[in-house]
């Protein structure tokens, strides 16, 4: 069995870390990432619930996925404030607890840099999506230039320890591609803030949809 997941530390100063980008321009990257999301969606990693308020009306269902105790209690505070059907559940991304191909969107969103098993969650996201589906992401990633990867690559243990297992340093957009999914458009960019690059500031925006 799968030991518990438990940040304490970490999911009491969230909030706080996502008040500051939500105020810095997050709440857009969050809009671009669900327009035009509609039908039945899984959210895996929902976090505190920030992507709740930004669903498109033509969503018919979302079961929010969160297995942090204490982001999970915030999440359902969420759902609780919209009126689209949210449905906050307890699970890991590397085992969904959802039927085969049931979902017409799956939204991952600054969650891969966190999950412990990447493969295995993207393998997950393939079981649980329609073959005509999609997987919509939004996430900081490695960086492209080398002299800050390397950087990145240094301070990561830390980042790692303090920020709940986030890494700073996984290469996303080939992991989504390597589990067999090919990106249909992605926004490669630099989230800044009051126009200054931090280590994850690298980021992408994008669809994937199952290669098959």
């Amino acid at each position: 069995m799968a030991r518990a997941i438990s940040h304490p530390l970490f999911a009491r100063i969230y909030p706080r870390i996502n008040a500051f980008a939500e105020a810095h321009g997050s709440i857009d990257h969050r809009r671009e990432l669900l327009a035009g999301v509609r039908g039945r969606v899984i959210e895996i990693g929902a976090g505190t619930g920030a992507n709740f308020r930004h669903y498109p009306s033509e969503v018919e269902q979302v079961v929010a996925v969160e297995p942090e105790p204490r982001l999970r209690a915030l999440a359902e505070r969420a759902a609780a404030e919209v009126t689209l059907p949210v449905d906050v559940v307890d699970g890991r991304a590397e085992h969904l607890p959802a039927a085969d191909h049931h979902f017409d969107v799956a939204i991952m969103s600054l969650v891969l840099c966190t999950i412990a098993d990447v493969s295995a969650a993207l393998d997950e996201v393939l079981r649980v999506v329609k073959p005509t589906g999609e997987l919509r992401f939004y996430e900081h990633v490695r960086s492209p230039r080398l002299r800050q990867f390397r950087v990145q690559r240094t301070v990561n243990p830390l980042w790692r320890l303090a920020g709940g297992g986030c890494n700073l340093t996984r290469d996303t957009e080939q992991a989504i591609t390597g589990a067999g999914f090919t990106v249909k458009d992605i926004r490669r960019f630099d989230f800044l803030i009051n126009g200054r690059a931090g280590l994850a500031s690298p980021s992408i925006i994008g669809t994937a949809r199952p290669s098959g």
